[in-house]
């Protein structure tokens, strides 16, 4: 009890009065400052406003739906309509890459600003791009079978790489490693601090490969073949046969891969049309923890950062999520909703890459777990960093849509007015 009058005593001096202990003229709350009482009554109503702030903020979190329409609409004339290629990626500097046709355009986030970076001869077009992880340079694979490192700031080639005979459909990094898929069946580790440098060279897929993710640790890259086939490789024992875990279970091509942000052995993996499951797989242990059908093949896999959710994007249907954006609730796989805003089937997916490594992000998530002030924390993260919260998908209707789609629930993305709807449909090209 004393300590409750201690507390609303010094609520209310600080409230009412100055450094020097004399009333402030202009904080006078609804009844004269001379009536004690009514000032400890409005501090109690100010303290019972916040309770149920905060408790309609918790209650929020465990309500999450998606955004009613787009953030953002990019026209993205003359994209190529693949479902094989990796033509788009969210760099950490907050600059989207994406190859439209012969040319690949950086369009920054920030300032909106468009910029063509390449554009090669009519026979040739990019096929993959891939930020690295500090941002400062851009790997571009070509149909051609030329793999290419630009950097940004100045608009140069800085090196080319030449190992494939076929094209190169997905590109990905592991600090100083680049890693390289091609329809040549073979994976290319290349060191990128030194001229012409192939570490190794995997070959023990039976087709294109067309998927490549190293996990958040860099310790595991998953790859994804048309023939159906998943591998997992210890960055420590990479050879050309000597792969940790093979999975046989999808029955199409293997282009979607998504590791887990907060569970690091944890891998999402999603199949084409004649499959249209995603499943998940213990990668440590070799294990498929789980399956779930949507009929509709699947181009692109996003995980969510803050909340424990997965994002799928989909192409053909049979009767399922065809060209549709589903999210899902994790471990449970129960459906928060979908969207289907694109008018032909999506081809991929991105979101900007995490300022964090997986040691923090973890422990974030532990701490959210266990702790009653982990919405405070998790807001926190929202708040200090911008990556992580949008969503882009292209589709092969030529447009590029951002949706705020992993933002914070108590921000109340996902409630629009039907003004912001209508807004959210305007449209920019991106050149």
């Amino acid at each position: 009890m004393y300590f409750q009058e201690s507390y609303r005593r010094k609520v209310e001096d600080n409230l009412t009065l100055d450094s020097q202990g004399n009333p402030f003229r202009m904080l006078v709350f609804r009844g004269s400052p001379k009536s004690s009482r009514r000032s400890i009554r409005c501090v109690d109503e100010m303290r019972r406003d916040e309770a149920e702030e905060l408790h309609s903020c918790n209650k929020e979190y465990q309500i999450r739906s998606l955004p009613k329409g787009e953030a953002r609409i990019l026209d993205a004339p003359r994209i190529v309509n693949d479902f094989y290629m990796n033509i788009m990626d969210w760099g950490k500097n907050n600059i989207l890459a994406v190859a439209l046709g012969s040319e690949l355009y950086l369009w920054n986030s920030k300032t909106v600003n468009v910029e063509k970076l390449l554009q090669v001869g009519e026979n040739d077009y990019p096929t993959s791009v891939a930020w690295s992880n500090d941002a400062k340079l851009l790997a571009v694979g070509y149909m051609s079978s030329k793999l290419q490192l630009w950097d940004p700031e100045t608009s140069k080639l800085v090196r080319s790489l030449d190992y494939h005979t076929d094209r190169i459909a997905t590109v990905t990094w592991n600090a100083h490693i680049l890693t390289s898929g091609s329809q040549d069946k073979s994976i290319i580790n290349h060191d990128v601090r030194v001229a012409n440098k192939l570490v190794s060279r995997l070959e023990a897929h039976e087709e294109e490969v067309c998927g490549l993710k190293w996990s958040e640790g860099g310790r595991m890259l998953a790859s994804g073949g048309n023939e159906n086939l998943i591998h997992i490789w210890e960055s420590s024992k990479m050879s050309s046969s000597h792969f940790l875990h093979r999975f046989n279970d999808h029955r199409a091509a293997v282009k979607a891969l998504a590791w887990c942000p907060y569970q690091s052995e944890l891998l999402a993996s999603g199949g084409g049309t004649s499959d249209g499951s995603i499943k998940l797989w213990n990668a440590q242990k070799g294990t498929c923890v789980k399956s779930i059908e949507t009929k509709a093949q699947i181009c692109g896999l996003e995980w969510n950062r803050h909340h424990k959710e997965l994002l799928s994007g989909h192409g053909f249907g049979n009767g399922g999520l065809g060209n549709q954006l589903c999210l899902w609730r994790y471990p449970s796989f129960t459906k928060v909703g979908d969207l289907k805003r694109h008018m032909s089937r999506i081809l991929q997916l991105s979101q900007v890459r995490s300022y964090y490594n997986d040691v923090f992000l973890k422990s974030s998530w532990d701490f959210y777990e266990k702790s009653e002030l982990g919405t405070y924390f998790l807001l926190l993260i929202c708040l200090q960093s911008p990556d992580g919260l949008t969503v882009v998908s292209a589709g092969a209707d030529e447009t590029l849509r951002f949706w705020d789609m992993f933002g914070p629930p108590c921000a109340d993305h996902a409630k629009l007015s039907d003004l912001d709807g209508l807004l959210s449909l305007k449209t920019s090209a991106i050149r």
